[in-house]
């Protein structure tokens, strides 16, 4: 307060008559306390009181709440020796010093270790206090999903030196395995199988339902609750986390008791189910709203700075990073990131059992920069600085804490199919369908997952309504891009259309596909179409595998199962693929794409300590991930309580319009994790699935923010 004194004309510490030095110092001594009282009493109750406001509004208003208790300190300094002529001087005063605070807490108590133990203790036993020790003598799991980190890509940071952290546990206490994916490699299908074990019928990232009329987007919250009521009906299981659990930045809860910045709840309504609730338990401290603000500015800035530097180079692949891109960026790679990691440290000193986390930074800045882009490493450099933080913390949990790491897919480099071949997946079907095409390329909207958590915030959950969202009949062919993986579906044919239905309406379409040079092959009712006339039955053995050879041993069998999908379009379109350069050509403007088969993509990783059982040889599909989950949390003795005893149905089967109602599964499972049963816990917990649970709010208010400055 001293210095800003001296140095901002319109704030004074003394009276107009002057002061001695002494007399000046205990005034900005009481100013400073008295603001320091303020912001801890008088914060708190109106950032509740603002829970009807969007998060990113309030980041913004967090300046003008502090000035407003600057001025309210400065009125309690005795003989009106304190005073901001401006308002804006008093915004800019209390910003310095909130940002000072955060800066200096953190080296006191963060760098060094033993004010580091004191204050972790400290608050784990305030936690203890307040919703009880964890039951039993159990060990807890976390599990951190850096979004779109393939299993190449973590080796080679760990190899040079980027992510010391993980390069660390890999040394000493943790093994790592790739895994792979379905033929949809992104965040909707697998994190949909790890945490609910079935991602049965996600063909795509977004598909057409011609039996609603309606596209599917694993992005859109309101089909992120479909899919999610779906998965739970078809296993009769709420999913991973059900019982103690806590689910962080998810698309999905996992049947979590405890939920934050959760896509399939930001469309619910009520303050219990709001996925925004999080944000608010963050900002709740001044210090950590002021230092993210900061830090939020910093990125819009170094992204900014890069794109000018990449275009000023010439950089090839390159697409547009203008427009809302920055704010994006800054939003997936510092505001989602800090008050993630804020939830994950408060549910570890609270002693949940579980806790599931996305991490989604790295997927945001490889989508536009590339997955082996200097921007693209930076963001894995904090992300791990990130995952030291939490380590540090579990060493002083009310628990012993087990941390995986794990993705959901990983990221495939190369050209647009736009910026390759001058025209659009959309442009290239309707020319075969003998339709007009525009002469105007258009552009197709990525579908990364932190585009729908800004819409989120500002309380606009349900994105790309419109034709898009309810395409009718006579428009011509449906056509959605999901990374490299496209799909075109035909709303005028009844259920899925035949190879011989779709050769006499449109007799150019599928040669014109099968034969351009950005296409890889082509999925037509149980057909694989490739180059020069090439056609694989997929119940014919051996056939689809050496026509789909050049995608891996894994490609014949994940097509496989995506024609059995009741919701599986009437063309499946795959991109080229170069083994050579590991390059594919994404439908979408993303020159690191996902979706579809082809190259790092398909493969993430999984990284377990080793006190953990050995996940097997191979793992084939998120739902084999989910899996082995389910087992380490029994090894940890972690709660699993079956829904009901009914029977799985069976692929293809109706879902129940009844089932994965609201309340409805936390309900059966409270019910059926009442004391006294039949059997005992521990074989209950072997042999079923969990239950699922119910929304909640994250009470983390008063944990360290994340170690990094802007």
């Amino acid at each position: 307060m001293l210095a800003l004194a001296g140095i901002l004309p319109d704030f004074r510490l003394q009276s107009a008559d002057g002061g001695s030095i002494t007399r000046t110092g205990l005034t900005a001594a009481w100013g400073a306390g008295a603001f320091g009282v303020l912001s801890a009493l008088v914060w708190p109750v109106l950032v509740r009181a603002l829970l009807l406001v969007p998060a990113l509004v309030l980041g913004l208003l967090v300046f003008f709440l502090n000035g407003s208790l600057l001025l309210m300190a400065l009125s309690l300094i005795p003989a009106g020796r304190g005073a901001a002529v401006a308002p804006e001087t008093a915004v800019v005063v209390a910003a310095a010093m909130s940002a000072v605070a955060s800066a200096t807490s953190t080296a006191l108590a963060v760098r060094d270790d033993e004010a580091y133990r004191r204050r972790l203790y400290r608050l784990a036993d305030r936690r203890r206090r307040r919703f009880g020790a964890p039951t039993g003598g159990s060990s807890g799991l976390v599990f951190l999903q850096l979004d779109g980190v393939g299993y190449e890509a973590l080796r080679r940071a760990a190899a040079e030196g980027l992510m010391p952290t993980a390069a660390g546990w890999l040394e000493r206490s943790h093994r790592v395995m790739p895994w792979h994916t379905d033929w949809s490699s992104q965040t909707g299908a697998s994190q949909l199988g790890i945490l609910h074990g079935s991602n049965f019928d996600v063909p795509a990232f977004r598909w057409y339902e011609k039996d609603t009329g309606e596209v599917m987007v694993c992005n859109r919250p309101t089909s992120a609750a479909e899919l999610q009521r779906r998965a739970v009906a078809r296993t009769r299981d709420g999913g991973l986390l059900s019982l103690d659990g806590a689910s962080r930045g998810n698309l999905f809860g996992g049947g979590a008791d405890q939920l934050a910045l959760v896509l399939s709840v930001a469309a619910r309504r009520g303050r219990a189910h709001r996925s925004r609730a999080g944000y608010f338990a963050y900002f709740s401290d001044p210090a950590n709203a002021v230092r993210t603000a900061l830090s939020f500015v910093a990125e819009v800035g170094r992204e900014i700075g890069q794109s000018l530097r990449s275009r000023a180079r010439g950089d090839r692949p390159r697409v547009a990073r203008g427009g809302l891109y920055p704010l994006i960026r800054a939003f997936a790679t510092v505001v989602e990131r800090d008050v993630v990691v804020a939830a994950v440290i408060g549910d570890m000193l609270a002693g949940r059992a579980a806790v599931y986390a996305d991490l989604v930074a790295y997927d945001e800045v490889a989508h536009h920069s590339g997955p082996h882009s200097r921007d693209a490493d930076r963001v894995l450099a904090r992300l791990d600085r990130s995952l030291a933080l939490i380590a540090r913390v579990a060493e002083h949990a009310p628990r012993e804490y087990r941390i995986v790491l794990l993705s959901d897919h990983g990221q495939s480099p190369g050209e647009t199919f736009l910026g390759r071949y001058g025209l659009s997946l959309k442009d290239l079907v309707r020319a075969g369908c003998g339709l007009p095409v525009s002469r105007r390329a258009g552009r197709t909207r990525s579908g990364a997952e932190a585009r729908a958590a800004v819409l989120a915030a500002l309380h606009r959950p349900v994105e790309e309504e419109g034709e898009e969202s309810h395409p009718g009949p006579g428009r011509g062919p449906v056509v959605l891009a999901s990374g490299n993986l496209g799909l075109i579906s035909f709303p005028d044919v009844p259920g899925r259309a035949s190879r011989a239905r779709i050769e006499r309406a449109h007799p150019a379409l599928l040669p014109t596909l099968a034969n351009h040079p950005g296409v890889g092959f082509l999925l037509v009712d149980g057909e694989v179409l490739g180059r020069d006339g090439a056609v694989a039955r997929l119940d014919v053995p051996g056939e689809a595998e050496e026509l789909l050879a050049p995608f891996g041993p894994g490609a014949a069998r994940a097509v496989r199962r995506t024609d059995s999908f009741p919701h599986v379009a009437d063309i499946m379109v795959n991109s080229a693929y170069d083994p050579a350069t590991g390059a594919v050509h994404a439908f979408e403007e993303q020159i690191g794409s996902h979706g579809g088969l082809g190259g790092e993509q398909a493969r993430p990783f999984l990284m377990w300590p080793t006190g953990l059982s050995e996940p097997g040889p191979e793992l084939v599909g998120a739902e084999a991930v989910h899996a082995v989950l389910r087992r380490w949390l029994r090894e940890a003795d972690g709660p699993q309580v079956p829904v009901d005893g009914r029977p799985a149905e069976k692929p293809g089967q109706p879902v129940p319009a009844a089932a994965g109602r609201e309340g409805g599964e936390g309900q059966e499972c409270r019910e059926n994790a009442e004391p006294g049963g039949e059997r005992s816990a521990r074989t209950a917990r072997e042999d079923s699935r969990p239950g699922a649970g119910s929304g909640g709010t994250l009470p983390s208010a008063g944990v360290p923010a994340p170690d990094e400055t802007p």
